[in-house]
């Protein structure tokens, strides 16, 4: 199953969803929504833990690692058992979906914050890393899943701190087939990277993969799930738009910006450097910008804008001390499952 693997990697709006559909055009690709199944088993309790749970992750831990422990191959035997179950899946998946000789793509963000277990679990598997400018990232991610509300994103969940050093360290230290491209080299030259990309993965180049939204709607190209039904559905191919976006958007609101301002500061410049991107830049670019007031008129609320909206009202008002009751907190469950 190894072989047949594809993880490609990339952090939360780096322009995974993109590339998902583009290499999912590809009759040898099947690219399904994203199965998320590596988080929860690295979180069993052998390798990682979660720190709160309906039970006692302390001593879950310690009785898992004494089991393993008497086990004949120790943790090779833990990882072997965890292996045979995701390899039946990803087989079965795989086979409905045509089987033959197709890849399994799985694009799962959140595999980013997990991947010294993946990678003890597929050693051998092939893995595509994708980054990109991070303030971009983060005021994607600002925009499109917290309606603007910077303190409310980065409270929630602080992207770049998290993502930038495990990136980083992956593409240092992993020894690993991977590839490591930035989404600005693939939106400038698609082609170009697609055929690398097609050589990396040891399949023929198909030039359909750069209008991908031409093939839309087969089961290859299933790729949307919990990713980005934004751009890359509104688009049939890559596109530079959203490449400056962010430096609009930070021109507009002062205190976005020196909020921009202090996460790129916790960044260190190696980490940053091993993804492309030079840490001098970056802050140089943030310095050139001019707070200026907003234009006349709002934005259209649409479907997507006001589902995002209601998102951020359900995270605001269920947090500790909040008397809004279950309901609240079913609604915020419920965002949260569809609109992630």
């Amino acid at each position: 199953m190894q072989d047949r693997l594809v993880f490609l990697i990339g952090a939360p709006r780096s322009g995974t969803t993109l590339t998902t559909r583009m290499l999912g055009s590809h009759a040898r690709i099947y690219a399904p929504a994203e199965p998320h199944l590596m988080p929860p088993l690295a979180h069993l309790g052998y390798h990682e833990r979660v720190d709160r749970a309906p039970y006692d992750p302390v001593i879950t831990q310690i009785g898992l690692r004494e089991f393993v422990g008497a086990l004949p191959g120790g943790e090779a035997d833990y990882l072997e058992a965890l292996r045979r179950a995701t390899d039946h899946l990803y087989g079965r998946a795989l086979e409905a979906a045509g089987g033959g000789d197709l890849l399994f793509l799985d694009k799962t963000p959140a595999y980013a914050l997990v991947l010294d277990f993946l990678v003890r679990l597929y050693p051998d598997a092939r893995y595509i890393v994708l980054t990109r400018h991070p303030v971009a990232i983060w005021s994607s991610i600002v925009d499109s899943f917290f309606d603007g509300d910077h303190a409310a994103a980065h409270a929630h969940n602080p992207v770049l701190e998290r993502y930038v050093p495990a990136l980083a360290r992956f593409l240092r230290y992993a020894a690993v087939r991977k590839l490591h491209l930035r989404y600005e080299d693939l939106v400038a030259d698609p082609e170009r990277h697609m055929r690398d990309l097609c050589a990396f993965l040891g399949i023929d180049f198909d030039p359909g993969m750069i209008d991908y939204g031409a093939r839309s709607g087969g089961v290859q190209t299933a790729a949307r799930g919990l990713g980005d039904p934004v751009t890359v559905s509104r688009e049939s191919r890559p596109t530079t738009s959203s490449v400056d976006k962010w430096t609009e958007a930070l021109g507009r609101d002062p205190q976005r910006l020196a909020q921009a301002r202090e996460i790129v500061a916790r960044l260190t410049d190696p980490d940053l450097r091993t993804l492309g991107y030079d840490a001098a830049g970056i802050r140089s670019e943030l310095a050139a910008i001019a707070p200026r007031e907003a234009g006349p008129g709002a934005a259209r609320m649409g479907r997507y804008a006001l589902e995002r909206r209601l998102l951020v009202m359900a995270r605001r008002h269920t947090g500790e001390g909040q008397p809004l009751g279950r309901m609240v907190r079913f609604v915020r469950y419920a965002c949260d499952v569809l609109l992630r």
